[in-house]
């Protein structure tokens, strides 16, 4: 336990209050779980019985333990019981007017010296301690869902937000055995932010009928090297949670592109699409259905294969592949009339990649190198790819057994242009010093359980080449939701890491 914090009082004993009090009992602190509505913080610590039984019962608890860990957890249903708190943390319904009357409210019954904080995961610190006499006070204390398994915590700092403060809510998250990121203030905090790119990306790739929401997971699994795709994640969560927290990060921050709501979550959520708790989402839960399966590729026919000289990196790859497949390689700087024209784009579209080359559309597909081509291929065609070049291409690139997915024509394939946004936000968030670079990437790869953090993606795939997809976007779109981040680029432009510096 800390020095400044001996008691603990937690108002809200839904799944994220009644893991709070969890956490600090455990770590030694004697805890009040509060909640208004009767009998609510009784059956919690039932639900916190049954979490520790489980852990007795698989030899990672003693009954000790668990005896005396229950024994410091205090249910009640009146606000009262915070009397001779140290630190108290809001744990209620995500309601900008609901917290802050909370807050008032708590200000008026702890002792002066009494830290508040909100386990809000999107609205304003710097909003709601406004509610209180002392804001100086009052701070973030955001934990994930579910709290007994994720080890991230953020603590933010409002405007006003005395620094010893965050700095007590640190210590006190390290002594209940948490990894603790330090976050300003800003809608959506850290993770949320990095979040919206990984989701609403793959909504805009599917939205302009260039994949389905089983190519995209597929893709982002195999290729990406993400533990789910994005629909299983926002079936997993629930678009009635997802959804209204892209809208509220959206508003907060005046409308900033990057955050834009998609019109098929909202269309969704009013027709009851929720996911796995509906029984029904961007995949089918109810009894009887069953996912989409893959089709099986088609013979590979004989036939030469011309790979572009645009971009060495990606071609080097390309050609390495098909040599070791066994496929004849054209080493012309034309294609011949018989050849299956390659692309290998970053950032950009298959149909203006090859108008800028003078191919034929018709028998020109692109591929994406930028994740390798070991676990899954990503093919993609023109507007116009013929069926028989299209169905050749992934027949060739599928001879080994290599599972390939094949795309519709849009500037980035799947994987580059999610992960390009990932990578975007999380250069933004440097940029504006809402944490460091260090914690940008540990707190996406701890509560988002990404193969990397934003600026690792960068560095991992390398800066120029993301550099490349990220102003490929811009240029194929001009959507400001693709704009060029000047921290990023300067870091490309001078051949960096995306932690170097300041």
């Amino acid at each position: 336990m800390t020095d400044a914090i001996r008691k603990v009082a937690v108002v809200g004993a839904g799944a994220m209050g009644l893991g709070i009090a969890h956490a600090f009992a455990s770590a030694g602190y004697q805890v009040a779980m509060i909640d208004a509505n009767e009998g609510v913080a009784d059956r919690a610590l039932v639900k916190i019985r049954a979490l520790m039984e489980q852990d007795v019962a698989k030899g990672r608890l003693d009954a000790a333990q668990m005896t005396a860990t229950l024994a410091r957890i205090q249910p009640a249903q009146k606000l009262a019981a915070v009397d001779g708190a140290d630190l108290v943390v809001e744990a209620i319904i995500e309601d900008l007017d609901a917290k802050r009357t909370l807050l008032a409210q708590l200000e008026a019954l702890v002792g002066p010296r009494c830290i508040i904080a909100s386990n809000t995961s999107s609205l304003s610190i710097t909003t709601l301690a406004a509610a209180c006499k002392h804001p100086e006070r009052v701070a973030g204390l955001h934990f994930f869902n579910p709290v007994n398994r994720m080890r991230l915590v953020e603590v933010i700092d409002g405007l006003k937000t005395a620094p010893q403060v965050a700095e007590t809510l640190m210590q006190a998250a390290r002594s209940i055995k948490k990894e603790v990121v330090r976050v300003k203030d800003t809608p959506g905090f850290l993770v949320n932010q990095v979040g919206r790119g990984f989701t609403l990306e793959a909504v805009n790739v599917v939205a302009e009928g260039a994949a389905t929401f089983a190519d995209v997971d597929r893709v982002m699994r195999d290729t990406a090297g993400f533990r789910m795709g994005p629909f299983e994640l926002l079936d997993l969560i629930g678009l009635d949670v997802n959804h209204p927290a892209t809208d509220a990060i959206y508003n907060q921050f005046y409308q900033e592109p990057r955050y834009r709501p998609a019109l098929m979550m909202e269309m969704r959520v009013k027709g009851g699409m929720l996911g796995r708790k509906t029984g029904e989402g961007f995949y089918g839960y109810g009894e009887g259905a069953a996912q989409p399966e893959e089709a099986p590729a088609p013979a590979a026919p004989d036939v030469p294969v011309w790979v572009s000289h645009a971009l060495p990196q990606e071609r080097a790859a390309v050609v390495e592949l098909l040599t070791r497949l066994g496929v004849r390689v054209e080493d012309g700087a034309a294609p011949s009339a018989q050849a299956l024209c390659v692309v290998t784009p970053l950032g950009r579209d298959a149909s203006r990649s090859a108008a800028a080359e003078g191919l034929d559309p018709e028998r020109t597909v692109a591929i994406d190198t930028l994740f390798g081509l070991a676990t899954r291929r990503t093919v993609m065609t023109t507007c116009v790819t013929a069926p028989q070049w299209r169905d050749a291409a992934h027949g060739i690139f599928a001879k080994d057994g290599v599972p390939v997915t094949v795309m519709r024509d849009s500037p980035g394939f799947i994987a580059q242009r999610i992960v390009a946004m990932i990578v975007s936000i999380g250069a933004a968030l440097a940029q504006s010093r809402t944490a460091s670079a260090e914690d940008i990437d540990r707190a996406v790869t701890l509560g988002l359980a990404y193969p990397h953090g934003p600026l690792g993606f960068a560095d991992t795939l390398g800066v120029g080449r993301m550099a490349a997809v990220l102003d490929g976007l811009y240029d194929s779109f001009r959507d400001p939701r693709y704009r060029p981040n000047v921290w990023f680029a300067r870091r490309a432009a001078l051949g960096l890491s995306m932690k170097a510096g300041e």
